[in-house]
């Protein structure tokens, strides 16, 4: 399976995109629609174009959807799918394949995944309002299939 279009939009609605080099709320440092800057990218100092940006997230979703592909084994609707690519994308595929939310839905209790979206609120040990908006919009993807 993989994101859909409005999956995209969702995830760039809730990172935005910045064309400069910046730090992101837990100091790394990021670039577009929250790619982190990684030792093997181009120099960005120059910053980079819209189209470079939605280039970059493109390849960078490509990551959190084979691990939700991997790691999930149960059916997913397209929504939930994208629900949980956002919230890879976001957490890092590490943290995920750890996380109760996976062992729970993995155990057939997709219910369970709203309220465990929810618990992933903090950014460098705090809890940060941007953070809490996301899950809540993850949380109602999951639950109601709305790109809202």
């Amino acid at each position: 399976m993989r994101m859909s279009k409005s999956g995209l939009d969702f995830i760039a609605q809730h990172e935005g995109c910045v064309l400069s080099v910046y730090r992101d709320v837990a100091g790394y440092p990021t670039i577009g629609v929250g790619h982190l800057i990684r030792d093997d990218d181009p120099d960005f100092s120059g910053g980079i174009t819209k189209e470079a940006a939605i280039g970059l997230l493109k390849e960078d979703v490509e990551d959190a959807e084979d691990c939700v592909n991997a790691k999930v084994t149960v059916e997913l609707t397209q929504a939930q799918f994208d629900t949980l690519t956002s919230f890879v994308f976001n957490i890092g595929a590490g943290a995920f394949r750890k996380s109760t939310l996976l062992r729970l839905l993995n155990e057939g209790k997709p219910e369970e995944v709203p309220a465990q979206l929810k618990r992933w609120n903090r950014a460098g040990g705090k809890v940060v309002q941007g953070l809490i908006n996301r899950r809540e919009a993850e949380a109602g993807l999951w639950e109601t299939a709305t790109y809202a």
